[in-house]
This record gives structure tokens, sequence and C-alpha cells, in this order.
């Protein structure tokens, strides 16, 4: 699909699961957890960890039960480590041709400070983003309309689009808004796979893409 951008233009993406996928944050947290807690077998750990997770289990009762490590601890190692995450093909490009047109990017996410900030640094994004907002810092969450418009409120705009994955909270309040929302359809890999809860026709997208890579700046 085409979206035309200008001066007066914003493109606001969402962090998590758009930008890349969560589940890597995941996987990067325990693997520094593992290495932490039992450096000598970290790699079987991280498996144990891994597939923990994906049977629904409680990881940090099972590192903290079995290693002694307090679970306050484990979150915090997972909430601020640095992580191995990498953008989704065709973001950096579909960023940069925005600026190429003089438009501004946003990123808008619910989430900690910390945590998103090292996650946005890590993919590169820090001097990139004209705007990033984070729920922690504004005091509220999505769908809340304050996180919108905030963009609106700093730049001043003829156009805005937003492109997220999540049906359940992040289209609802652009679309009254009357932005442009994008919807990218789940990987695969998502951290939260309930979308067929939330397909009624206030919380979809104007548009649906499989890839970031179907984006072109006109």
């Amino acid at each position: 699909m085409d979206i035309k951008i200008d001066n007066k233009t914003i493109v606001v993406f969402d962090l998590d699961d758009t930008l890349y996928n969560e589940l890597d944050y995941l996987k990067s947290a325990y693997c520094e957890i593992a290495q932490k807690v039992d450096l000598d077998n970290w790699k079987l750990l991280y498996a144990r960890l891994m597939s923990l997770y994906r049977s629904g289990n409680d990881v940090f009762n099972f590192i903290s039960e079995t290693y002694g490590t307090p679970k306050e601890a484990l979150i915090q190692t997972y909430r601020e480590h640095i992580p191995d995450i990498s953008l989704f093909e065709g973001a950096l490009q579909l960023m940069m041709a925005i600026k190429e047109k003089q438009g501004k990017i946003g990123i808008l996410t619910d989430g900690r400070s910390l945590t998103q900030r090292n996650k946005v640094k890590a993919l590169g994004l820090t001097d990139i983003v004209d705007l990033l907002v984070i729920s922690e810092e504004l005091g509220t969450e999505k769908p809340h309309q304050n996180n919108y418009l905030i963009f609106e409120e700093n730049f001043g705009s003829d156009k805005c689009y937003y492109i997220a994955d999540n049906c359940k909270k992040d289209f609802i309040t652009p679309n009254k808004l009357g932005w442009e929302t994008i919807g990218l359809v789940d990987n695969g890999k998502n951290i939260h796979f309930d979308t067929f809860k939330y397909l009624q026709k206030d919380l979809l997208p104007n548009h649906m893409i499989l890839s970031l890579m179907e984006i072109a700046v006109k």
C-alpha cells in the first residue's frame, strides 16, 4: 500500500511486535538470566526456560526455587537488560523514506520507561525517532486518547498514520481521531496471539499488511 508523506505528516509506530518480535526480547532476557545463574550450563538452562515458558509454566518461580535467586532480582534483569533484538525487514528503509520526505516519526508504546528505551536503543532508533511516547512516562496507556493526541500537539499535522499490531487496544482511538491506521498481521511469533477475540469493526485498522515491506512512501 502507498502512504503519502510530506512535512505535515506524522507516522507513528507501535513498538512490540510491530517493529520487532517481542518474543526475541524474551529470549534475549532468558539468555542473560541463564548466564547469570548457571554460566557453565547456561545453554541447557536456557533451553529449559524456553520450554517452561512455551508450556505456560512460571519461569521465574522455577529459577528462584532451583537456584535460590530472588524472583525480584530475576524480574529486574528481565526488565533492565540491554536486549539482543533486530528490526523487522523493511522497518529501517520505511523510516528513512519517511525522513526523506520530511515526515515526522513517532513511537507509541505501553510499558516501563527503562525497558522500552533500552529496546529503542538496541534497535538503533534513538536518533531516528522524533518523539517516543511511553505509557509509564505519560501516565496513561493505550487506548487513552492522551497517548495519541500528544503527537498532534507536538507537531501539528495534516495527516497521521498509525502502524501497529494489537486490535485489542491499538486502533480504536486513532480511528476515532481520523488517523489512517495500518495493522501488521501476526507473523506467528507474537507474544499476544488472541487477535481472534478483537475483530469487531470499531477495533480494526483501516488496512492490513503482512509485512512492513508492503508500505511504499510516495
